[in-house]
Formats: structure tokens, sequence, C-alpha cells
């Protein structure tokens, strides 16, 4: 298995697209975000995905230079949409603002459409909590990469359709609760099938809802899907996935999941920024936080030796491995960029 510094892969990242014909700045900041991801622990939506961003460039459906559009603003809300510009590059545009309005009216919504693929939601919610903001992001498919059946049916319906809440003040960072309503991300499949491995079980139906560990299933001809969040409770998270389609697709102007779906591109997103200073004092909220943490991490333990995890300690924790050790890419991804670079005449770092 591959491993490579962060700053190794960046720069590798950084000149794929850049050979693809991204302008240097976005390359940059595409590249950032992507090995940012991997990380973090979530390589689903991390260089993996380069390939398929390199593609959608060359076919016209990813626009480099595409950018933040505001269509409607008003003191507290802001309706956009991003040329299907690389979303990495319009949600950076995005946060700041809405971080500038909530500090101006206590809170403040966006909303977005025709964007590419937004990346890891947590990376949005990071840079509103680093400014002492609270943030809650949920996303959809823009009305394809349809992967979730509702309970009881064989056939795709929805997307994975994450959510993400942010929360400023942890003793070691912010609070970062990042996941699809669904078992699992779609990147995550996506990763087992390139490396050629099999998904565990709880992930996957097949195309006539039989339990299946065969990452090739979701992708064929009747496809197969991925099951909801919640087990056997699972119409919690199709239910949740369902709201989000409608608070991202219908709200934003865009599209939700609908029958006959172009091939997938990017998403639609609801942001929601909250200044804490226009709803509590500082001191109040770092008491209430600060006090929080310490009574939960203090929960007697079933197994001592295991620790109590809260949200965004994983990032973290894989965050800090990866810096000092290198980050790991199984061999099947690493040869599809290995590819990818020999069409582009990119030189391949070397890796441990």
């Amino acid at each position: 298995m591959p491993t490579l510094p962060a700053e190794s892969l960046k720069g590798f990242v950084q000149t794929l697209f850049k050979a693809s014909g991204v302008a240097a700045d976005e390359a940059m900041r595409v590249a950032s975000s992507l090995v940012d991801a991997n990380l973090c622990g979530h390589d689903s939506h991390g260089v993996m995905r380069i390939p398929s961003y390199v593609d959608r460039v060359r076919e016209g459906r990813i626009h480099p230079r595409g950018g933040l559009v505001v269509e409607r603003e008003s003191a507290s809300g802001i309706a956009c949409r991003g040329e299907w510009g690389f979303g990495q590059v319009v949600c950076r545009a995005l946060v700041p603002r809405l971080v500038a309005m909530a500090r101006a009216t206590g809170a403040a919504c966006g909303t977005l459409r025709e964007t590419a693929h937004i990346g890891r939601l947590g990376e949005w919610a990071e840079l509103a909590c680093a400014e002492g903001c609270v943030a809650l992001i949920c996303a959809n498919t823009h009305g394809s990469g349809q992967r979730v059946a509702p309970i009881n049916g064989k056939r795709p319906r929805l997307g994975t359709n994450p959510l993400c809440v942010g929360f400023p003040g942890g003793a070691e960072g912010p609070f970062l609760l990042d996941f699809g309503t669904s078992a699992t991300a779609e990147g995550k499949v996506r990763v087992k099938r390139i490396a050629g491995q099999s998904c565990p079980p709880g992930w996957l139906l097949d195309a006539e809802g039989r339990p299946t560990t065969d990452p090739n299933t979701l992708y064929g001809n009747p496809p197969g899907t991925i099951l909801p969040m919640g087990g056997d409770q699972a119409y919690k998270g199709f239910g949740l996935a369902f709201l989000i389609e409608l608070l991202c697709g219908a709200l934003s102007g865009g599209a939700c999941a609908h029958p006959d779906p172009p091939p997938p591109l990017g998403n639609c997103a609801t942001f929601v920024v909250f200044d804490p200073a226009r709803f509590t004092t500082q001191d109040a909220l770092l008491r209430e936080v600060r006090q929080l943490e310490q009574y939960v991490r203090g929960v007697p333990r079933i197994d001592p030796a295991l620790p109590i995890v809260l949200p965004g300690d994983p990032e973290r924790q894989t965050r800090m491995r990866r810096r000092a050790e290198g980050i790991p890419l199984d061999d099947g991804n690493w040869r599809a960029l290995v590819d990818l670079a020999g069409v582009l005449n990119v030189r391949v770092p070397d890796v441990s």
C-alpha cells in the first residue's frame, strides 16, 4: 500500500489539475481540499475523486473559473449558484460571506445550486468554527447520483445526502459531526470497487434487494442500492435523507431526485451559520461546552482501554497520525492516479 507525505501528495495533485488545464490557484485550492479529506480519514472525498474530476473538466461538465454568483440576498439570507465550477472553490467563497452575515444578524442561511461536487462538508463547518461560529450544512446530488432506495424499494431514489454540524469550543478543537444519511458514502463503495475489495456486510443490497458485499452491484444495470442509515430502523435515515433532498434541491431552486436523471455531477446545498455571541455570552458558552465535554468523557467505561469518542475526535486523531506517518492509498486507487499521470505527462512522486 503506497504511502505519501501530505505535501508531496498535494503537489502531485495540483500538478495533475494544472496539466488538465485548471488554473494554478484553483488547482491549489482543490488539491488542498482533497488531500485534507484524506488527512482526516475521509478517503471517499479525497484524491480518489481526481480521475472523475479531470474527466468532467475535459467533458465540459465542470467549468474551471466558474464561481459564486449571488442571485438573491437579504440581511440574513443568500441564494447562490456556482456556474458548475469546482465546489471547493465556490464554498470557499460562500462560507466567509455567511460568517459575516451571521456576525451582523445572529444567523445566516445560504443556498447553493449548480456547483460541482463540494467535497467533505466538514471542511466548510471547520471554516465557520474557526471564526467562532456554529454551522449546519447539508447537501443533495442535484437530482442525480441516486444510490439509496426507500424501505422495501428495489431501485435507488435518493443520494446519500450528507449532513454536518460543527460547534466550536471543545478542549481539543470543534465538535464536528459529518455523516451521510446512508449506511456508507457512495465514495467509500467506489474506493472498494477501484481497490478490488469487498464491502462490509450491511452496506449494500443487490438489484433484487438482497444483501451483498460486491461493490460492483451498485453500478450495475439495473443498479443495486446503498442501505439507509439506521439498521433495523432505517426509515429514520431515509426520512432524514428525504427532508435533506427538499432542503437542498427544492429550497435552492436546483433539483430534487427525478426520473431519468443525468450522470452525477455536483450538489445543491444549504448552509446555516450562527454567531453564538448574538445568543449568549462567550463565558457562558464555553462553560457549558466544556462542562458537557468533561461530563461525557468522564463516564465509566465498559472497556477501560477504549476511549470515549466525541464528534470531531476521529478526524483529529487521523489527521495527526497521517501528518506524521503519511497518507496511505490502496493499490487500485494509486494505480488510477499513476495512469492519469502517464496520460498527462506528469511525474509521479516517490512513495514508501
